[in-house]
C-alpha cells in the first residue's frame, strides 16, 4: 500500500464506521497490532517518550525524533497509522514542517493539541491551553502544509480539564472552521460527556481510552454507538508488557534463571515470523 493509499484507507474506514486503534510505542508492537487483525494503529507520543527515551510525556522528544520513531512504526505495517504530534513543535511554521515530515515518512494522519508548551499528559493536573486564535493558526498551517489531502489533521482540545465542557465544545467548532478533519476531546469525565460532545460537535471524533486517567473506560461498542469514529488505546499494550517485564526481572533476580518463564516468552521463531525474517535465506549464524 502506498503512502497516499494509507491516508485514503483511513478515511474509508471511518466513513464506514468506528475504528479501533491500539496504541504502540514502537514498530515491533505495531506489527503485532497488524497481525492481530486490526485495521489501523495509533503511535503513542507517551509510548515513544516512555519506552524509547525513558522520559515522561512532557514534550521532551523533538520533532525529528518523533518523525523518525513514528516512521519506523508506520513503515513496518501495511495498515494506516496516526501519531501524536503534541503541540506541533512550535509556531505555525514549525507545525507546517511537522506535517510535511510526517507525510513524507508514511503516516496517515496526526493529532495536534491546544496545550501550551511544554505540554503535559492530557490526564494530569497543571495543564494550560493557548487561546483559540493561536490553535486555529496551528490547524490552518497544518492543513495548508499537507500535500496529500487525505492526510488527516485531528485537532485535540484539552479545554475540558482547564476551562469547562462548553468551552471544549466551542473550541472544537472553531478548530473545524480552521480546517481540522476530526476532533479529539481529551479527558472527558464521564459517559454522559462523551455522548453529549458527540451530539454537539458534528464531525469525526476520536475517543481516548487510556487507563488510570480522568475518563471512564467505555467500551468500543458504546463509543461507536455515541457516534465516535476512532477509539485509541494509547498505552495499554505498553503497560501490559512493562508489568510482565517487571515481574520477570524480580523473578530472575531471585531465582538466577529464566527457565520458569520460557513458556511465557515469544519464541525466536515467532519473532522472526513477526519480522518477516527467514535466517535460512542467508548465511546467518549465531542467535540473539
Amino acid at each position: 500500500m502506498t503512502k497516499k493509499g494509507k491516508a485514503a484507507r483511513l478515511r474509508e474506514l471511518i466513513a464506514k464506521g468506528c475504528v479501533m486503534l491500539p496504541g504502540v510505542p514502537n514498530a515491533a508492537i505495531a506489527r503485532q497490532v497488524e497481525r492481530a487483525g486490526f485495521d489501523a494503529v495509533y503511535i503513542s507520543g507517551a509510548g515513544m517518550a516512555n519506552a524509547t527515551a525513558g522520559v515522561p510525556d512532557i514534550g521532551l522528544l523533538s520533532m525529528t525524533e518523533i518523525v523518525r520513531l513514528a516512521g519506523y512504526a508506520a513503515n513496518a505495517v501495511g495498515i494506516p497509522a496516526i501519531v501524536d504530534a503534541d503541540t506541533g513543535f512550535g509556531g505555525a511554521e514549525n507545525v507546517a514542517r511537522t506535517i510535511r515530515e510526517l507525510e513524507n515518512t508514511g503516516l496517515a494522519g496526526c493529532h495536534i493539541e491546544d496545550q501550551e508548551f511544554p505540554k503535559r499528559c492530557g490526564h494530569l493536573a497543571g495543564k494550560s491551553v493557548v487561546d483559540i486564535k493561536e490553535m486555529s493558526g496551528r490547524i490552518q498551517a497544518a492543513v495548508n502544509a499537507r500535500r496529500d489531502q487525505d492526510f488527516m489533521i485531528i485537532a485535540r482540545t484539552d479545554a475540558r480539564a482547564v476551562e469547562d465542557f462548553d468551552r471544549a465544545v466551542e473550541r472544537a467548532r472553531r478548530y473545524l472552521k480552521a480546517g481540522a478533519d476530526a476532533i479529539f476531546p481529551e479527558a472527558l469525565q464521564n459517559a454522559d460527556e462523551f455522548k453529549a460532545f458527540a451530539g454537539e460537535v458534528k464531525a469525526p471524533l476520536l475517543a481516548n481510552m487510556t487507563e488510570f486517567g480522568k475518563s471512564p473506560l467505555l467500551s468500543f461498542d458504546e463509543l461507536a454507538g455515541f457516534g465516535y469514529k476512532m477509539v485509541i488505546f494509547p498505552q495499554s499494550a505498553f503497560r501490559v508488557s512493562m508489568k510482565a517485564t517487571e515481574e520477570f526481572l524480580h523473578e530472575l533476580k531471585k531465582a538466577g534463571t529464566q527457565s520458569g518463564w520460557i513458556k511465557k516468552m515469544q519464541t525466536r521463531e515467532q519473532l522472526y515470523k513477526l519480522l518477516d525474517y527467514d535466517p535460512a535465506a542467508e548465511s546467518w549464524k549465531g542467535g540473539c
